[in-house]
């Protein structure tokens, strides 16, 4: 990054949290009846450092304060800033970006894919470009997920064709990698889905990405049911780096398969390694609540990353501090449950009057 370019980093796409925001897709097709069956989600990875950082950075400082306010979950805030920098530049594409984020984190489809169409229209390399395709096929995700079958067959089609896209406009691209590789294991083969295509990515994602396409392989030998092959690559992912989003990920699996005591045990050895107090402590968090293990521990959990300087749109704060209500109040704590639910509210007035999410403005 230039030094003294910005107050913020370089504008990166950020990893939706593993548990708690997945880029949804249309629900599933039953091929002779047509109809929908269960919607499937994708937990998504964050990408490395845009390769054209200077213009990253000076796209995000003329959105430093809204960044900053969309990371800290001030989602009203947020949207006061961009909506007066796009009144002055209504093509800035990075204010595009980011209000398709807000709107992202606030469950809103439509008008996250709106931003998001106009920030793919206006980018201005294909560093951006990328992102916002990225972002464009999560939010055409989110509202596949309350579709009916043919519109959710279109729009599954426009999710992968945007994150193929991505991938074809920034190969270093890892969140364009990690969410076309999750949508090849998920979706089913009429709406582009496939393992061939899953196992083919993971080669070409190994020798530059090894713990992501590791992780893809898991995810492929799961949806398999070769659960031994599974457990193996989550491994492997963690053996690359010990990154406690690997750990994460496994504990993911262990809980998927009612191992809840293996669960814990890996969300110990992430929590270890985690350094930076960000989305993960959400995600393991998640876990421990979907587990019935350690609430204790969960709590911690959430309160660390609230208090954090490494809070992001990744796992939006006014959500934490509703499932830390939720939490409290599961454990007779109504004050600070009550606290917590007032201080999203603060956050995000109008998140909780979203009674159809995804489901217009």
């Amino acid at each position: 990054m230039r030094p003294n370019s910005s107050p913020l980093p370089a504008l990166k796409l950020s990893r939706p949290a593993l548990v708690r925001r997945r880029v949804h897709f249309a629900a599933l097709l039953a091929l002779a009846a047509f109809v929908a069956g269960p919607a499937f989600s994708i937990p998504v990875r964050a990408q490395k450092l845009p390769a054209n950082i200077v213009s990253a950075d000076r796209a995000l400082g003329r959105n430093a304060p809204a960044y900053q306010a969309l990371m800290e979950g001030r989602v009203d805030d947020a949207t006061t800033l961009l909506r007066s920098t796009l009144a002055a530049n209504p093509t800035d594409a990075t204010a595009h970006q980011l209000l398709c984020r807000v709107f992202y984190s606030e469950d809103e489809a439509d008008g996250a894919i709106h931003q998001c169409e106009l920030a793919a229209a206006a980018a201005a390399n294909n560093t951006q470009a990328s992102d916002d395709q990225v972002w464009l096929g999560r939010a055409y995700g989110m509202k596949a997920r309350h579709a009916g079958p043919i519109a959710g067959f279109s729009l599954a089609r426009k999710v992968q064709a945007c994150f193929a896209r991505a991938v074809e406009l920034n190969p270093a691209n890892v969140a364009a990698l990690n969410d076309l590789g999750e949508y090849y294991v998920a979706a089913p083969f009429i709406v582009g889905g496939g393992d061939d295509k899953a196992q083919a990515l993971a080669a070409r994602m190994m020798p530059r990405f090894p713990a992501d396409a590791h992780r893809l392989l898991a995810r492929l030998a799961d949806s398999n049911n070769d659960l031994a092959s599974a457990e193996a690559e989550f491994k492997r992912a963690v053996g690359v780096q010990g990154a406690p989003e690997a750990w994460i990920d496994l504990a993911q699996f262990y809980q998927d398969h009612s191992r809840p005591d293996d669960a814990v045990t890996a969300i110990k050895s992430g929590l270890v390694a985690d350094r930076t107090h960000g989305p993960v402590l959400v995600d393991a968090a998640s876990i421990l609540i979907a587990a019935n293990r350690a609430p204790d521990l969960a709590q911690r959990c959430l309160r660390t990353y609230l208090a954090s300087a490494a809070q992001s749109d990744e796992a939006p704060a006014f959500k934490v501090h509703l499932q830390l209500s939720k939490l409290l109040a599961a454990g007779g704590n109504s004050r600070d449950a009550t606290r917590e639910a007032e201080a999203a509210a603060a956050l995000a007035p109008a998140f909780k009057r979203n009674a159809n999410p995804g489901q217009g403005l």
